[in-house]
This record gives structure tokens, C-alpha cells and sequence, in this order.
């Protein structure tokens, strides 16, 4: 089956889950190569197999390149532990799985894997069409569309489970979507996420070597009191010939003063620290 059927076909098999970017309604069914709603709003399935849920373009400084870099090293497992660790959080049953800015999906696949025991509905997005594009190719069951995580193209209480790495939040939306007793996982960098990068790119300009997230996790509190937050933090070796891949999959190399590398502190690069916060919330909690 190619990929564009199988799409529609998974669309068309959780139809509860969809509702219109335009006037909010329910959708009512696949018709040919298009999703439409019950007031007759059609959006079309693209030659890749995803739906562009957004109303206009879309604005992301993430590229192809920098998506394909980042394959390059969760595949190598710079993300597997805390993957493992979010699949271990998850109920000992099938779900309904939304992951919020899923880039080229690799996180999901690999969530997918560490739960491969239970028939979970997955559902990634992102505003990235990139991205996405990338995601489609995966060898996984799942479902992935363009769309804003302010304005989410599903209906309420949808979701078991909302999982969201390194992303923005709305958490008005994502509580809509969340179904009564569905859960949140955030995952937030730490100060010392990274760092063995950072100190390369940046050596002694304090503001830039380490990240704060205080300000982030304090807001995720005042959303849900009864939150849990874990910390996680490993170390991870680079593949051997991986290191401009790293340098290419994250913003740190966009910022103000960021400093070109050369081969040989490219080549001194052989672990990094992983070093993260597990943000947890029941909804209403």
C-alpha cells in the first residue's frame, strides 16, 4: 500500500480525532484526497501523505539540513534514554499519543519501539513542513500533519497522553485535547544541557554557556500545582564523525557571537551531556 493511502486510511479510521483549522467543527469523513469537515471545509492530503493544517505559511527558521542532522544523531541514540524513560511513564495500555513539535519524528519512532507491546494511535505535528516531509518517511504507524500547537487541529479530549520535547506550549489547548485523567510529559534543557558544546562555541561569554529554565518550569507549576519534575542527565559519545551533525541540529551555533569550529576542536568533541527536566501534570492536577 503506498504511503498516501495508508495516511488517508489512518485519518479515516480515528476521524474522532480531527476537527476543522476553519470553523472548529468535527470531521466528517476522507472524501478521495481530501479531509472534510461537517460544514464542508476540505484540506487535502499533499503528495507526501500529511495535512496542512495551517491557515497561511508557515514561519521556522528549521530547515531540512538541520532536521537531517538531527536524525543523523537520535538515530545514534543521543535521545534513546530519555525516550525509554518517557515510554516508562506511559499507561500499561494502548493510548491515544500526541507529540507536540515531533520535527522529523525520530523521538516518536523510537517511543513507539520502547512501547511496541501495546497498539498505541500516534499522532506527531509540526509547523515545520520539513520536518514533517522527513517524518512521513519513517517506517512507523503514526499519522503526521503541519499545524500550530496554538490553534491544534483536533477535537477535545482526544488524547491520552501529550508529549512534548524541547517545544513551546499552550497549555489552554493542550488541556483541550487532553482527555479527563490524560497526562502531560514536557521535557525542558537543563543549565548544563549540551555543555561540553556550548563552552566550544561560546568559551567565556557566561550568558551563553548556560541555559535557565526556571522561568519555564515555574510557569508549567503555576499551570498544574501538582506537578512532578525529574531530572535526567547522561553523558553521550559521539559517533565518530558525527560532530558537525551535532553542531548543525541545534540553534545553539545561531547565537550572537557563536564561534566558527575548527576541525581539530570538532574533532576534541567525543561526548556531550544530556541533561534535561522531566516535567510531568495530570490534567486538572
Amino acid at each position: 500500500m503506498k504511503k498516501n493511502e495508508r495516511q488517508r486510511q489512518f485519518v479515516q479510521r480515528h476521524l474522532d480525532l480531527f476537527r476543522c483549522p476553519t470553523c472548529q467543527a468535527p470531521a466528517a469523513a476522507v472524501q478521495g484526497n481530501s479531509l472534510v469537515c461537517v460544514n464542508g471545509h476540505r484540506i487535502d492530503f499533499n503528495r507526501h501523505g500529511y495535512l496542512h493544517f495551517l491557515n497561511g505559511a508557515a514561519t521556522t527558521e528549521y530547515g531540512r539540513e538541520m532536521f537531517l542532522a538531527r536524525r543523523q544523531l537520535l538515530a545514534a541514540g543521543l535521545f534513546k534514554p530519555l525516550v525509554q524513560r518517557i515510554a516508562q511513564c506511559l499507561p500499561t495500555r494502548p493510548i491515544r499519543l500526541l507529540d507536540v513539535g515531533t520535527g522529523e519524528g525520530t523521538p516518536l519512532l523510537q517511543l513507539a519501539q520502547s512501547r511496541s507491546r501495546f497498539a498505541d494511535t500516534r499522532v506527531g505535528f509540526d509547523i515545520s513542513k520539513p520536518g514533517i516531509t522527513l517524518a512521513t518517511q519513517l517506517d512507523l504507524t503514526a499519522f503526521f500533519c503541519v499545524a500550530d500547537l496554538r490553534q491544534l487541529p483536533f477535537n477535545n479530549e482526544s488524547f491520552d497522553a501529550v508529549v512534548e520535547l524541547f517545544s513551546p506550549s499552550d497549555y489552554q489547548e493542550f488541556n483541550r485535547v487532553l482527555a479527563p485523567e490524560g497526562e502531560l510529559l514536557k521535557v525542558v534543557p537543563n543549565a548544563g544541557y549540551l555543555g561540553e558544546l556550548r563552552q566550544l562555541l561560546y568559551r567565556d561569554d557566561q550568558a551563553k554557556l548556560h541555559y535557565d529554565n526556571h522561568r519555564v518550569v515555574e510557569l508549567f507549576n503555576r499551570h498544574y500545582p501538582a506537578a512532578t519534575t525529574e531530572q535526567i542527565k547522561y553523558q553521550f559519545t559521539i559517533p565518530a564523525g558525527l560532530q558537525e551533525a551535532l553542531v548543525e541540529m541545534t540553534p545553539l551555533h545561531w547565537g550572537k557571537g557563536a564561534r566558527q569550529l575548527s576541525k581539530h576542536e570538532l574533532a576534541s568533541l567525543t561526548t556531550v551531556t544530556v541533561d534535561v527536566s522531566l516535567l510531568r501534570a495530570k490534567k486538572g492536577e
